[in-house]
């Protein structure tokens, strides 16, 4: 394997435009080869930007380019099994946004394909930083556990009764999200049919499957539209997740809070800019985390969360007085997208695990789909007979 890797770009919208490109272009190990995309508008940008950057319009010619050494693939759903076709057929390896697929049957068909190829699913919260050393501190303990010594135990060991699933995990995922941000494709059902319980749902159902750690048995669900969800899921240990995701929030507060227990000890995730932890024996009460494109370093220099909030009230007041709501965005977490990519690189060569790999993905994509049966048919459903 020969470093830099030359990356196609395959569908080269807002995302792969803020993230993806910009994280190729400023890698050491990888270097931008092919835009690729039907929108010209798209592509005049990545001229202007990349200039010496080769650009085309079909896929199929881009992944199979000689000079092209791995994917990136950022289209819709629509087009997730054609193009990775095309990276199975030439032995590319392939990073794809989530969702793996937009239906079960193109998800088994990618499954088949592309199972001797180094795929890597953007679940990118599982490189962010925060998410890593969380899920390291609270997987350790669940394997080891460590209670603290202050741990009341009002019966004694003697005194208390046998319970199956003493020291199960849980786990509480809260969404808050404002739908007034969304791209228009999202409300067009040819381009993504299942809404956000499938193309947003799957980074939840997937950070829950990998930090419970058990096998997912059945979900139950109820959503209130487009807008408003709520997913439990059952874990074959007697593990529950629970995940609530509402679209009728506000960016003026974070938008993710995690929080996972088991055998008395507590891991919470804020926004991916703090981690605390309570009741795991040597594990760090808190830590906190850099911010991207902080525009405000004097203000909230505590940092974490206190001083997101800090900043974002600063944000938010620029805002309004500029009158213009880009102003908003300021001192973002590192949701990991940027590590993702150098994760893939060191498992394309050998050098390091799996990512985030298609039976992970599809795992995680089932999931979603068994929470959009539930709440449409108003019961349970079970993983499996999906």
């Amino acid at each position: 394997m020969h470093f830099p890797l030359n990356f196609a770009v395959v569908g080269c919208g807002m995302l792969a435009r803020s993230q993806h490109i910009p994280n190729i272009a400023a890698s050491e190990r990888a270097a931008l080869h092919t835009c690729c995309d039907v929108d010209e508008a798209a592509l005049a940008v990545c001229r202007r930007d990349y200039p010496e950057t080769r650009l085309a319009t079909d896929f199929t010619r881009a992944i199979a380019d000689p000079g092209v050494d791995a994917v990136v693939l950022t289209t819709t759903e629509a087009l997730r099994l054609p193009a990775i076709e095309v990276c199975a057929r030439e032995g590319k390896p392939v990073y794809v946004e989530k969702p793996l697929a937009g239906t079960l049957e193109e998800l088994s068909r990618i499954e088949a394909v592309a199972a001797d190829l180094p795929v890597c699913v953007g679940h990118n919260r599982r490189s962010a930083p925060a998410m890593l050393e969380a899920h390291g501190i609270f997987r350790r303990h669940m394997e080891a556990p460590a209670p603290c010594p202050w741990r009341y135990d009002r019966e004694g060991r003697e005194g208390r009764p046998r319970l199956p699933d003493d020291g199960a995990p849980c786990m509480s995922a809260r969404i808050n999200d404002d739908w007034y941000s969304w791209k228009g494709w999202v409300f067009d059902e040819s381009q993504a049919r299942f809404g956000p319980m499938l193309f947003e749902m799957t980074h939840f159902t997937d950070l829950c499957n990998w930090f419970v750690g058990e096998a997912p048995v059945e979900v139950a669900a109820v959503e209130g539209g487009m807008l408003n969800h709520g997913v439990v899921i059952g874990y074959e240990g007697g593990g529950i997740a629970t995940i609530v995701m509402g679209g009728n929030g506000t960016f003026g507060y974070p938008k993710e809070l995690y929080e996972i227990w088991g055998h008395g000890g507590l891991v919470a995730v804020d926004h991916m800019l703090e981690v605390r932890t309570a009741g795991i024996e040597g594990a760090p009460p808190r830590l906190t985390y850099p911010m991207v494109g902080d525009r405000h370093p004097k203000v909230g220099a505590e940092g974490g969360l206190p001083g997101w909030l800090a900043k974002k009230r600063r944000a938010c007041q620029e805002a309004t007085a500029a009158g213009d709501p880009q102003l908003i965005f300021t001192a973002e977490p590192d949701k990991g997208h940027a590590h993702a990519l150098e994760r893939f690189m060191d498992q394309i060569a050998g050098t390091g695990p799996e990512v985030c790999g298609v039976a992970d993905a599809a795992l995680a994509t089932r999931v979603a789909f068994a929470a959009i049966r539930a709440a449409a048919r108003k019961r349970t459903v079970e993983v499996a007979r999906v």
